[in-house]
């Protein structure tokens, strides 16, 4: 089994959702955050004044998969996600050991 973390700009949220949906994946958990990658934010100009925005707000998505689920996920999540500039995000794939349902104890791939 495989985690899938992929942090995305959150105006493509619902076009990853709707790309997820198709290929058959509906377990998502999506949180906003905040951070920065290479671009360290921006200079935003604010009553005359000139501030720095250290922290750009991105959404996490976390995905369970079984190991044969993950490249058709990460298809999907980047076909969606990519607008070709700057701060599109990254995916980030772990191994997990277990997973239980905590409602019915059910574990591994069967907990998905």
């Amino acid at each position: 089994m495989k985690k899938i973390e992929a942090i995305i700009k959150p105006f493509k949220l619902e076009e990853v959702k709707e790309s997820l949906d198709s290929i058959g994946i509906r377990g998502i958990t999506v949180s906003e955050v905040k951070g920065f990658g290479r671009q360290k934010g921006h200079t935003e100009l604010y009553r005359g004044a000139e501030y720095v925005v250290d922290f750009l707000p991105k959404i996490k998505l976390e995905i369970i998969l079984p190991d044969d689920s993950v490249d058709k996920a990460v298809e999907a999540i980047i076909s969606a996600a990519k607008t070709g500039r700057i701060g599109d995000g990254k995916i980030f794939i772990l191994s997990l050991d277990e997973v239980i349902r905590i409602r019915t104890g059910e574990k591994g791939e069967e907990a998905i």
